[in-house]
């Protein structure tokens, strides 16, 4: 049995398929996936119900992509005119998929492999049990009631920065955007949005979060997994992390990183579809 950590598939179904052809995945191995599941690519719905077709073979974390299609669900927000959400909204089976997809964890943590697998990552301001306790806050009101009232609450940019004494939807839209949405903060987990590029493209005083320093020095050997940042091209240059959004979308590859050796798989594009924002 193998366990396959696969980055943002943004509805690259064939891509996705032709991969797990590639490593032949079978019926005894598990498949991980960073994030982002669907959106801009052409076949959301089919990865959607792929991936929920697989049970406990699969194992997922919310990516901003999968948070904003939940959004447009629950009427919080509209289509931007990049979104390729349609085909999923107007399925038979769309509240049975939106269902599963809102119980899915917005960071996994294996203490046995010792492995952290996040969509975004995790900022330096916190360790990684602080992260996955406060991913848990996230997740138990995605799971409740409150779900439409946190989406109306979600986006936006502020705060910017960690604080104990941040309460409400304020504590949970951080929390959220360090986890789905950061690559540039500063060593106390100040975020920078404006930039979206590779490393050369980093604002003053800040860093891509995985340049600093594990806030516990204990957990230098936890390997961090994560997407979103197709800028990288996969390359993220520290030690113990691994950035797998290779932007398959954009026409670049979709990844597979194999946990038990760490050996990378990749299958190319199709048909390249999108240019970069």
């Amino acid at each position: 049995m193998a366990t396959y950590v696969v980055g943002d598939i943004q509805g690259c179904y064939e891509e996705l398929m032709l991969l797990l052809q590639q490593i032949e995945f079978s019926e005894n191995d598990q498949l991980w996936i960073a994030g982002d599941l669907v959106n801009r690519g052409p076949h959301s719905l089919e990865t959607l119900r792929f991936i929920k077709s697989l049970g406990p073979r699969a194992t997922c974390v919310l990516g901003n992509h999968d948070l904003h299609l939940l959004a447009v669900y629950f009427g919080a927000t509209h289509h931007k005119r990049s979104d390729t959400l349609t085909p999923i909204l107007q399925a038979p089976d769309k509240h049975e998929l939106l269902s599963w997809l809102r119980k899915q964890k917005l960071m996994v943590y294996d203490r046995d492999q010792k492995v952290a697998m996040v969509h975004a990552g995790i900022p330096p301001c916190w360790s990684i049990q602080k992260a996955q306790k406060r991913a848990k806050e996230v997740e138990k009101v995605l799971n409740s009631t409150l779900a439409g009232e946190f989406f109306n609450h979600m986006y936006g940019n502020q705060p910017d920065i960690w604080s104990s004494h941040h309460q409400g939807w304020n504590r949970l839209r951080l929390i959220t955007n360090y986890l789905t949405r950061m690559r540039f903060c500063t060593p106390e987990g100040k975020l920078d949005f404006s930039a979206k590029g590779d490393l050369a493209s980093q604002p003053q005083n800040h860093k891509p979060w995985f340049q600093f320093p594990r806030k516990d020095p204990n957990e230098q050997d936890i390997r961090i997994l994560f997407g979103h940042w197709a800028a990288l091209e996969g390359e993220a240059k520290a030690e113990n992390v691994f950035a797998l959004d290779t932007g398959c979308v954009w026409g670049g590859e979709l990844t597979a990183l194999r946990l038990d050796d760490l050996q990378l798989f990749h299958t190319p594009a199709i048909t390249p579809r999108l240019q970069p924002l």
